[in-house]
């Protein structure tokens, strides 16, 4: 393994460094503690729909008039995330994680105390920019302590997070709900991220490739850096980082249009945006689409349970693949396989347990290529862009999402049945797979 410490000099390239040690406690200590924000990211996110029946009813309301509450948090992650990334360039990624931590908890808090349905609207917004602020800062601070060889494989473990908050959110509401009503389950959701909040200021570390490329003492980037390896930090002089001589372009977003990043950029964002798509399709009316099939409630519900479930499973051997083998064909082979299983749902109503099966898997494929997507993204970007490369990426994605939504509203109002939409789904599966597929030969041909 080549020598992190450069000829000239004691220099000390950072990622050569953490790619050359073994993981550290103090690595380890990262990785947990963005676990647990992309964790309360998805209890809070999913928190509207376990309460809404009980709010309904105590409020005297029809689910509909929830509708915008709904969408609310949806709106507020988009920006979130489109203003969360340039910050973090700017400013540094603990500073704006904390931040972001600190907001969704916060207003998450204030929505328990709602007593009108605009009052909540505004609350879940806010607490939407929060949420929207996590998860890609997450990402950019975890890739940047990770070395090469296990970056994809700890990018998508982290991502299992959300997914698992989600779930969280299920049980813990199934509990909390009856017995203290819909106020507890915003409660914890906002008890819960503020004292994390705590624990991140004292304990979550700034990225060391981003105090060098922010031209930061030596005495804080070698402070940052000694709990990995003490004896070689001590005896470096200087550090660097490999993209520093290359991208000079002080704008973030000049970084990440740049000639060298401007197309994959634009197909990072088409490949996100068509998971959305599927995942949010999907997710949104499933279990709609099974009732007006004949389903009962419980097998509807359970089914698409298993769609998200079936991300869970997955994420954490895509990244391992993507560790070994090319990761755009890795990524682009799993979305392939997502539209080929989508229309095989589509064809398989008549048998329950084929059509359970066909659903896990197909939740496998898209979820697990959607969790791959930011730890692909932060491979691709300099530390000049990346958080922003990742947040926006991710925002834009979140258009997708509401496409998503939109679109199996809108197919159901005109009379598609459950074969027809879940068939059209192979569309944007096959967009994703194409876009994914001509970034990872766009990126070749940049690097030779």
């Amino acid at each position: 393994m080549n020598s992190p410490q450069s000829a000239v000099g004691n220099c000390l390239d950072v990622q050569s460094f953490i790619n050359a040690q073994p993981l550290s406690r103090y690595q380890w200590r990262v990785v947990i503690l963005c676990f647990l924000i992309v964790f309360l990211d998805g209890l809070d996110t999913a928190a509207m729909g376990f309460i809404a029946p009980a709010l309904s009813q105590d409020w005297g309301i029809d689910r509909a008039s929830l509708g915008p509450v709904m969408s609310a948090a949806l709106i507020g992650m988009v920006f979130g995330a489109l203003g969360s990334g340039p910050l973090a360039d700017r400013f540094g990624r603990k500073v704006v994680l904390v931040s972001a931590v600190l907001v969704f908890g916060g207003f998450s808090l204030a929505s328990a105390w709602s007593t009108s349905v605009d009052q909540l609207l505004v609350l879940r917004f806010l607490t939407g920019l929060g949420l929207g602020a996590g998860m890609p800062n997450a990402t950019t601070l975890l890739s940047e302590y990770t070395p090469e060889r296990h970056k994809s494989l700890l990018v998508t473990s982290m991502f299992c997070g959300f997914n698992l908050g989600m779930a969280g959110g299920g049980f813990i509401s199934a509990k909390l709900i009856p017995m203290y009503g819909w106020h507890s389950l915003l409660l914890i959701g906002g008890v819960l991220p503020l004292l994390l909040t705590l624990i991140l200021v004292v304990w979550l570390p700034e990225s060391a490739r981003f105090l060098v490329v922010r031209n930061r003492s030596v005495e804080l980037i070698r402070k940052t850096l000694a709990p990995i390896a003490p004896g070689l930090v001590a005896r470096a002089s200087s550090f660097s980082v490999p993209e520093q001589k290359t991208v000079k372009a002080r704008n973030v977003f000049a970084v990440i249009f740049s000639g060298t990043y401007s197309t994959g950029t634009l197909l990072l964002w088409l490949t996100y945006f068509m998971g959305l798509v599927i995942v949010y399709l999907l997710t949104s009316w499933l279990p709609t689409l099974m009732r007006d099939s004949g389903a009962s409630m419980e097998q509807a519900a359970f089914i698409g349970a298993l769609f998200q479930f079936g991300g869970v499973l997955s994420a954490v051997g895509v990244g391992w693949a993507m560790d070994r083998f090319n990761p755009h064909k890795v990524i682009g082979t799993f979305y392939l396989l997502a539209g080929v299983f989508a229309y095989a749902v589509g064809q398989s109503l008549g048998n329950i347990t084929i059509l359970a099966t066909l659903v896990l898997v197909a939740g496998m494929c898209v979820n697990g290529a959607q969790s791959a997507m930011p730890s692909l993204a932060a491979r691709f970007y300099p530390t000049q862009g990346r958080a922003t490369g990742v947040s926006w990426m991710l925002g834009i994605g979140r258009f997708g999402a509401i496409l998503g939504a939109w679109m199996g509203a809108t197919l159901l109002g005109l009379g598609w049945n459950f074969e027809q939409v879940l068939t059209a789904l192979v569309i944007p599966a096959a967009l994703a797979t194409a876009a994914v597929l001509i970034k990872g030969m766009v990126s070749h041909a940049d690097a030779t």
